[in-house]
């Protein structure tokens, strides 16, 4: 009994089988999926090429530059970029640039710091500070839609700060931790060693706040500090994702009373070229070889060459941490890191500045391989010289990797914003 009826089961689970099957071959042969489909239309498709949005750029009459590009997203980011870094400090207010950075959207003459966090929480936005030797940098990212409050929180914030004293010593006590940190970084002491061995001058300066300036500072001297050097014809308002009309209503009346200043002189750097040391209790050595480059972001041909040479030599640690076969078509990485155990991590990079920069290699290595390490990457900067050394197959690679690198970046728009901004405060356009 139990037989027959799993039988006949079977059989009319085979059919009904058989004629889904028949049913979907009708239907596919009867309706294709590309049939155009009665009363629905489709929109048009779209263009092989769209053009670039237009950058464009005002200046105010006491020298402030506003600028904007249009992007078809919901949120915009807007920064303000400003002439002014470790450079231009003196021996009193050495290390104000970094404690400016840490004093960002911190309390305002209009707002307590708790009103400013409430405001940028009611939008969702994110704020962000920077401190370069050549620029300081403040961005507000949101939606388009509060552009208004993003505008005139982060005028507020940068031309208005309150610099009360017990904030600035709670910002003080995290830079005495963030120091012990980076006394732990032997990779980023070294390369801000880099600086102060390779330049007399402006560029010497450090951009950390040394220590035995940290009992120094103090609202005075912050104060003093950017009265002297936020002025207008050092200032951008750069923003992407908004129309630059609405930009120019919102922002013109909020700087168009800044003091204009006097014509920008940067200070001056001369490259002597040098060497640090510090001992270390580690059981790696870690290196830094350097060359200047002349002309820096002014010398645009030179300095182009350069970006596609370090995307040639790349490098790394001896272990991708990204995964198998991350940078590992790289020259460094190849004829060095294959090749010798005792390198841990060995890779090109370039410190660029509007009129002179640094290019070079950094490594680290067993105590007792320093020296031979040191010789190698020498070695391998020579030989780049050498005709024939490079094949025209790694060039292409090569530029064809930096013109990614470059254009990925560029669908950030807070980088879109960042690139309008740094790139008219070094060249007056984009």
């Amino acid at each position: 009994m139990y037989r027959v009826a799993l039988s006949r089961f079977r059989a009319l689970k085979g059919r009904s089988g058989n004629l889904a099957a028949a049913r979907y071959a009708t239907s596919s042969a009867v309706a294709p999926l590309d049939t155009p489909l009665d009363s629905v239309s489709l929109p048009p498709p779209l263009p092989d090429y769209v053009a670039p949005s237009e950058t464009k750029i005002k200046t105010l009459s006491n020298g402030v530059r506003i600028a904007s590009e249009q992007l078809p997203t919901p949120a915009a980011s807007i920064g303000l970029f400003i002439n002014c870094g470790s450079i231009y400090e003196t021996p009193i207010s050495s290390g104000a640039s970094h404690l400016l950075e840490r004093m960002a959207f911190k309390s305002t003459t209009n707002r307590s710091h708790l009103r400013v966090v409430r405001e940028v929480e009611a939008i969702g936005g994110n704020t962000l500070a920077s401190a370069t030797r050549e620029c300081m940098t403040y961005t507000f990212d949101a939606l388009k839609t509060y552009v208004p409050e993003m505008v005139e929180l982060l005028i507020d914030c940068v031309r208005n700060p309150a610099f009360l004293e017990w904030e600035i010593n709670e910002e003080l006590q995290k830079i005495k931790a963030e120091l012990e940190e980076v006394s732990k970084n032997p990779e980023r002491l070294i390369l801000e060693a880099v600086h102060s061995a390779g330049y007399s001058g402006a560029l010497a300066n450090p951009l950390l706040v040394p220590e035995s300036a940290i009992d120094r500072l103090n609202s005075d001297i912050l104060e003093e500090f950017v009265t002297e050097n936020y002025k207008g014809n050092r200032i951008v308002l750069a923003a992407s994702g908004i129309e630059h009309e609405e930009l120019l209503q919102i922002a013109e009346p909020l700087l168009s009373d800044l003091p204009a200043g006097p014509p920008l002189n940067e200070p001056k750097s001369v490259y002597v070229g040098g060497d640090f040391c510090r001992r270390a209790d580690s059981s790696s050595t870690h290196f830094a070889l350097a060359f200047e480059v002349p002309g820096g972001w002014n010398n645009e041909k030179d300095t182009v060459a350069l970006t596609v040479l370090q995307m040639l030599m790349g490098g790394g640690g001896s272990f991708s941490a990204g995964g198998p076969g991350k940078g590992m078509h790289s020259r460094l990485y190849l004829r060095v890191l294959n090749e010798y155990q005792q390198i841990h991590s060995f890779s090109a990079f370039n410190s660029i500045f509007n009129n002179t920069g640094l290019f070079g290699i950094y490594g680290s290595t067993s105590s007792d391989f320093v020296s031979r390490a040191v010789e190698i990457a020498a070695e391998e900067l020579l030989v780049l010289a050498t005709e024939g050394s490079v094949s025209q197959l790694m060039i292409k690679r090569a530029q064809e990797a930096t013109k990614s690198a470059v254009l990925m970046n560029l669908e950030s728009r807070m980088i879109i914003a960042e690139d309008i901004g740094r790139q008219i405060l070094t060249y007056g356009e984009r």
